[in-house]
């Protein structure tokens, strides 16, 4: 296991509190906390005419209320900070950090501006994987478990329709200025996966399945999903993350720790099957998190693990099925 240097992991969280003071660094009017079902979420709300408008800044947290009391400074600050992530990413390239090619960095940049993170939408599958590069400060080099042509989002929908705001540019347009195509679905009238290339780029949208998978509605992102099992426990407490395109990209992902255990859940689903191929990568993804978290979180590790066994019966012989296919030294990490 090789790991970055602290030059470049400083650079790294530098750089991504930087990018989130961004969010709250162009409030149009006051901040205030609104309580949904149980839970508090902050908006922006202003004038608009003779109406109120608001617009959904995120989850109460402390450090979100942090920066909200900052605002105003942040707001200052705001050339200066550009100019230092523009620096930032330049030391993380130099030290090694692997770029997002064009393609992808120019998707995620336009999610980023019409809010798909902001409302709840995280990155999951090998994009995700490659951002734990600075999450976790290790090299992931350049082999075939980063690479993939496809970019899938997942969300809950009951987030989708708890936070009562919607993308700014709806996400059928910012497809169609970046040449992506609908493509037919199970469902003729929901779209949910969209592709650019004849396919050699592929966008999905996915949602945990709360009873069965078929497609539903995201209204906060504007568009529809396919229901999955077991993808609620990965996207359960999301961390930001920087993408190195231009001067910095904000987005989400999984917990690397709930990343790791769900690859071995999804690896035993497709095993035996046509994607095959995917499973070994799947079990290839979730030894080398496995590896680098045991030395770096093992507590964190194990509580992901225990978590997902306490699921049922379903989800442990799925586990173990998929953790006998992996090498000894690793399976002890999780015992």
């Amino acid at each position: 296991m090789k790991f970055h240097s602290q030059i470049g992991m400083s650079a790294y969280h530098d750089l991504l509190r930087l990018l989130r003071d961004d969010l709250v660094s162009n409030l149009k009017g006051t901040a205030v906390a609104v309580t949904v079902k149980g839970r508090v979420f902050w908006y922006d709300k202003y004038r608009v005419g003779n109406t109120m408008a608001q617009k959904y800044i995120g989850p109460d947290s402390s450090e979100l209320r942090g920066r909200l009391e900052q605002a105003k400074d942040l707001k200052a600050a705001e050339a200066e900070r550009k100019r230092e992530q523009t620096r930032l990413v330049r030391v993380l390239r130099a030290e090694g950090y692997a770029s997002a090619d064009q393609r992808t960095g120019s998707l995620l940049s336009a999610f980023a501006r019409t809010g798909v993170f902001r409302l709840g939408g995280t990155l999951v599958g090998t994009v995700a994987f490659r951002h734990y590069e600075g999450e976790l400060g290790v090299r992931l080099g350049f082999d075939q478990l980063a690479q993939t042509g496809d970019i899938d989002i997942g969300s809950f929908e009951r987030l989708s329709f708890a936070v009562g705001d919607a993308v700014e540019t709806p996400l059928a347009e910012v497809f169609s200025d970046l040449k992506f195509q609908p493509m037919p679905s199970i469902d003729h009238t929901r779209t949910w996966r969209w592709s650019q290339g004849g396919g050699e780029t592929l966008v999905e949208f996915l949602m945990p399945a709360q009873r069965d998978e078929g497609v539903r509605d995201l209204p906060a992102l504007g568009v529809s999903a396919i229901a999955l099992r077991h993808l609620d426990y990965l996207l359960d407490d999301p961390i930001p993350a920087a993408s190195l395109y231009r001067s910095g990209v904000l987005i989400q992902i999984p917990r690397p720790e709930k990343y790791a255990i769900h690859k071995l859940i999804v690896a035993d689903r497709r095993a035996g099957g046509p994607d095959a191929q995917k499973s070994m990568k799947d079990r290839a993804q979730a030894e080398f998190l496995i590896r680098a978290l045991a030395e770096l979180r093992p507590d964190e590790l194990k509580e992901a693990y225990e978590t997902a066994l306490a699921r049922g019966p379903k989800w442990t012989s799925r586990l173990e099925a998929s953790l006998a296919k992996l090498p000894k030294t690793t399976r002890e990490y999780l015992s």
